[in-house]
């Protein structure tokens, strides 16, 4: 592993987050799953802009979820490329990858049933 010295380098930040968006570009194209979360995310942000209700736990919520599907695809990854064959082990770690990512998606309709609902039926009694 290569260090091209402080953690405060400019250089060094923006290299460190041009393979973090490379990574996020990768998801985009290739899992599905992630498409349909982002476009979620961004219709959940969208609408509580909208509502003018509380951003803070529907971002944290939707960033809690496409976080977990971008870690679920990295092992993923690792899993195929070091048990390319089918292994109980390595369905195990796919499995409770996808479960993660199945919980924080249910928390985070839970946030929005929270959140939205109130909000949106306040902007419907005021109509």
């Amino acid at each position: 592993m290569r260090s091209d010295g402080s953690a405060w380098n400019a250089r060094r930040w923006w290299r460190s987050a041009g393979f973090a968006w490379a990574g996020v570009r990768h998801a985009y194209r290739t899992q599905a799953n992630f498409r349909i979360e982002c476009w979620a995310a961004a219709l959940a942000l969208g609408v509580a802009l909208l509502l003018r209700a509380p951003l803070a736990p529907v971002a944290l919520a939707c960033a809690l979820v496409l976080s977990l599907e971008l870690v679920n695809t990295a092992l993923e990854a690792t899993v195929d490329l070091v048990s390319p064959d089918r292994h109980p082990l390595a369905k195990v770690a796919k499995d409770a990858a996808a479960a993660a990512v199945l919980i924080a998606s249910a928390g985070a309709l839970l946030v929005a049933a929270g959140t939205l609902l109130p909000a949106l039926l306040r902007a419907l009694k005021f109509s």
